[in-house]
């Protein structure tokens, strides 16, 4: 039981690795929390910072979830099998939402961060690959053709009960994908808002360009412009 308990506490420390804050931060010295919709993620890095930058970030934001969550689920049917025998399928549950949560609560960052759809991405290809496999075309296919992440996040989650169910995956991971389904969308309710308005920002829209502090004399954040909400 403790095993498990500091598992899930370790899921929750790497969810909340800021890999966005950190990399624009050695990057452009700026807070990216004071840019755009002011979170950390991929897609808002992509948008203000740039498509490298964003996609390192979305890489290694998946891996936060994918690594401990991947682990869990070996460890509850290998070496740990003894030892969680109890609830063999609910703690890699737990741990999944450990990373989720971890990253949008990040203890690096005063509990902010980002939106928590790549880390819960990574979650889905730790508990099912296949259905994980599954939720990223979908969300990549939506991106593609209606040109909003938050969007194709929101319906990418949704789908991945369906696609867990499809592949018999136990009970437990296709409630956690329902829980990750509510959480993500509360997480992109300013972005929902924006998408009923009509004024939510597509993610082929021409980013725009941050001054270099150094070069333009800002002294914080406050002096770099508010730009492209998502």
């Amino acid at each position: 039981m403790l095993s498990a308990i500091l598992f899930v506490i370790a899921s929750f420390v790497i969810g909340g690795i800021p890999t966005g804050y950190w990399l624009v931060k050695a990057l452009k010295g700026v807070d990216i929390r004071e840019l755009g919709s002011k979170s950390t993620g991929a897609t808002n890095v992509w948008r203000c910072v740039g498509k490298v930058p964003g996609t390192v970030v979305f890489i290694i934001d998946v891996l936060k979830g994918y690594v401990p969550t991947a682990l869990a689920v070996n460890l509850s049917h290998g070496a740990l099998a003894q030892q969680w025998s109890f609830a063999p399928d609910v703690v890699p549950t737990f741990v999944a939402m450990g990373a989720l949560v971890g990253h949008s609560k990040s203890v690096f960052l005063n509990f902010q961060g980002g939106k928590s759809a790549a880390t819960g991405l990574g979650t889905l290809f730790g508990l099912c690959p296949m259905g994980g496999v599954l939720t990223f075309f979908t969300w990549l296919l939506l991106v593609l053709t209606v040109g909003y992440v938050s969007l194709a996040s929101i319906i990418g989650v949704f789908m991945c009960g369906v696609y867990f169910w499809f592949y018999d995956a136990p009970m437990p991971f296709v409630v956690y994908c329902a829980l990750s389904f509510v959480y993500v969308t509360w997480r992109h309710k300013a972005n929902v808002k924006r998408l009923v308005k009509g004024e939510e920002p597509k993610i082929t829209d021409k980013k725009k360009h941050i001054p270099e502090p150094e070069k333009q004399g800002a002294q914080t954040t406050e002096d770099l412009p508010n730009i492209a909400q998502n």
